[in-house]
């Protein structure tokens, strides 16, 4: 039988760049790309607001862990909480199913219960204890009673 590794820490993002992993890389990089494209669009007040606008997002989802996720998955998260809601109301009262048969309903029979006529004079909590605790290897008095 071959011997198979098995992949262990897979939730761990791989660092390409210090303590940078290849997602935060890819976000940062992409910022910067959008950074060079506003300074060749833009005058110079407008290129420094949006460039901290895009440094301050482009750090945020990079850097930021909400409940050790990604915020990337958190804003996910909250997209999909709000496109529908959690709250459910069950509605029993749907449009029925039409058949092209009826169910036929058997006659519901009333059936008595017998009560117990077997009555135990003296509690044998201990001696069940005392089973379950050597683990069956006290078999108890009398074995009539089980």
């Amino acid at each position: 039988m071959q011997q198979f590794t098995i992949p262990q820490f897979i939730d761990v993002e791989d660092k390409i760049i210090g303590p940078i992993t290849t997602r935060q890389f890819v976000i940062l990089l992409a910022g910067a790309v959008l950074i060079a494209i506003f300074y060749k669009i833009f005058d110079f007040s407008l290129f420094v607001v949006a460039t901290i606008l895009v440094f301050i997002i482009s750090s945020l989802f990079s850097f930021v862990k909400i409940n050790g996720r990604p915020f990337h998955f958190f804003i996910l998260n909250i997209t999909q909480t709000l496109k529908r809601p959690g709250v459910r109301v069950w509605n029993h009262i749907i449009n029925k199913v039409k058949t092209d048969y009826e169910i036929e309903e058997k006659p519901h029979i009333k059936q008595s219960v017998i009560p117990s006529t077997r009555r135990y004079s003296v509690s044998r909590l201990a001696e069940l204890s005392l089973i379950v605790d050597t683990k069956g290897a006290y078999k108890g008095e009398n074995k009539k009673n089980f």
